[in-house]
């Protein structure tokens, strides 16, 4: 048995059907949990509940951590330590490995390639509570309490990231016929993930015995890209042209004084000022190689224009 907690969105979508290569028994847990493939095992269950989430481990060799929580900083800091307090606990009382996904908030700024060396520096509330999460789990593996590995992913995009700015700003105008938008500095380069690699990878590791109490990015497409890149592809693959407009720091802030969500991100936004340059050539390296931009955005626009 390998459990997916969390299984609802984009990563955890595709990772139902990527670990059907590897087992014929898949459980999904989460609030409302769906079938992917059609004969998952499903369990009903809130992650801040210690005992159904102990439950929802029973008899599982392997467990993916692939959860969200609301975008707001006074969530993450009351919810992501008991949510991975109760994971650890229920993992080492069912004497399961853990995958635990995650990002790259913990970093902070970096200046250069940020890569599994890169020291942890937040730059941020949200990457605090990252990076506090993050060293809960490998001190707990360091102890020999669990066996745990961490799959980091940069900015994600894919046909079912429907959350991610890429989707919502990029993609579904460019379907439409109307201009996209980019954040702050479309010159500045901006790695992103490929979501079917993720999850690919995500299953990959997690039936790799020697992976684990290690940190692994998740395999990202090493073309430095720009904002303005990234466009121009997204508008090749849907073959319009690259019209968009570029959303200064100034209107997001004005935006945020009415909209609780567009303020949440704020204190992230030196990812999009910046460059933000992901090295995966630990992962790529040793298992594949990952999509490239063009390849992914032509999926991403083919398969929404079936819709």
């Amino acid at each position: 048995m390998q459990t997916i907690l969390g299984a609802g969105g984009a990563i955890g979508l595709d990772l139902a059907v990527e670990l059907t290569k590897y087992t014929d028994k898949v459980r999904l847990v989460g609030r409302n949990p769906k079938h992917v493939v059609g004969d998952e095992d499903l369990f009903k269950a809130d992650l801040l509940d210690q005992q159904k989430v102990y439950d929802s481990l029973e008899g599982s060799e392997i467990a993916y951590l692939v959860a969200g929580l609301p975008y707001k900083t006074s969530v993450w800091q009351t919810d992501w330590q008991r949510v991975m307090n109760n994971v650890i606990e229920a993992c080492i009382r069912n004497k399961c490995k853990l995958v635990f996904f995650d990002n790259v908030y913990m970093y902070g700024k970096v200046d250069g390639a940020m890569t599994e060396d890169t020291p942890v520096n937040p730059f941020s509330k949200k990457g605090e509570i990252r990076a506090y999460i993050a060293e809960m789990l490998m001190k707990t593996a360091d102890r020999g309490e669990i066996e745990a590995q961490i799959a980091r992913s940069a900015d994600f995009y894919g046909p079912k990231a429907l959350n991610t700015a890429s989707y919502m700003m990029i993609f579904e105008k460019f379907k439409n016929k109307k201009k996209a938008s980019w954040i702050i500095n479309d010159k500045a380069i901006h790695s992103a993930t490929f979501t079917p690699d993720a999850a690919k990878a995500t299953a990959l590791l997690g039936n790799t015995a020697d992976a684990y109490n290690q940190i692994w990015h998740l395999p990202t497409d090493p073309e430095p890209i720009t904002g303005k890149q990234f466009v121009e592809l997204a508008a090749e693959a849907f073959g319009v042209e690259p019209r968009y407009n570029v959303l200064s720091m100034f209107m997001l802030k004005m935006v945020g004084l009415f909209k609780s969500d567009v303020k949440e991100i704020l204190e992230m936004m030196y990812q999009q000022e910046f460059d933000y340059y992901f090295d995966s050539s630990k992962f790529n390296n040793r298992f594949f190689q990952p999509t490239k931009y063009r390849d992914g955005l032509t999926i991403c626009a083919q398969e929404m224009m079936k819709k």
